[in-house]
């Protein structure tokens, strides 16, 4: 068994102070985001996406961020998987993003709320034939046999789709995260990190805070 109590590295990429935080957290993350980007990160708009059932069983995931303003961040999903289920029992909702190139971590805190018709037909619309497609083929979460059974309805729906807009699947939407709390995580020498958590005061303003790393 591989030995991992010796992998390790430092963090030496820069900090992170008090005096150089804006008020808002939006925009620190929007300059984030954007430095992810332009470092070429494989999938910068990625993050881990943590639900809990009833029982208050956690499950995570990576999902792709597919929208972000003052009213949350967006990702969209089969509502028959396992995290629209467990949202449906529980509608806290954590976000993780992985920055680990650039020595940085978002994580995120708040609750779900399920996106209108219009908004997700709107980014429906928006996606490539093949993805409008893909969502038809998969039950997400839902066990089968074979590879081979997704290939073969996949061609199926592209024939029944050939000609002529993909509709919109009642069982596909997508959810807004509402911000409760947006901690900022940066990488420093000897583990001495860096961490600030922004918590929302009231609807204008937050509350902004260092914690030990």
């Amino acid at each position: 068994m591989l030995d991992v109590s010796e992998l390790r590295r430092e963090y030496t990429q820069g900090g992170l102070r008090r005096k150089d935080l804006p008020e808002q957290p939006l925009e620190l993350f929007e300059l984030w985001l954007r430095q992810a980007c332009e470092a070429k990160l494989t999938d910068p708009t990625a993050m881990c996406v943590a639900t809990a059932d009833a029982s208050g069983q956690p499950s995570q995931r990576i999902v792709l961020l597919k929208h972000y303003d003052e009213k949350g961040f967006v990702f969209y999903t089969n509502l028959g998987s396992r995290k629209a289920q467990q949202l449906a029992e529980n509608d806290k909702i954590s976000l993780l993003f992985p920055w680990h190139p650039l020595d940085r971590q978002v994580h995120i805190m708040g609750r779900a709320e399920k996106l209108g018709k219009l908004e997700v037909l709107k980014y429906f619309n928006s996606r490539p034939k093949d993805s409008q497609i893909a969502a038809w083929v998969s039950q997400q979460s839902s066990r089968i046999s074979a590879r081979g059974l997704l290939e073969a309805k996949f061609l199926e729906f592209k024939q029944k789709f050939s000609k002529g807009e993909v509709p919109l699947p009642s069982f596909w939407g997508g959810y807004r995260v509402v911000v409760e709390s947006i901690e900022f995580w940066q990488g420093g020498a000897q583990r001495l990190h860096d961490r600030f958590v922004y918590n929302q005061a009231d609807e204008v303003s937050w509350e902004i805070e260092r914690l030990a790393p």
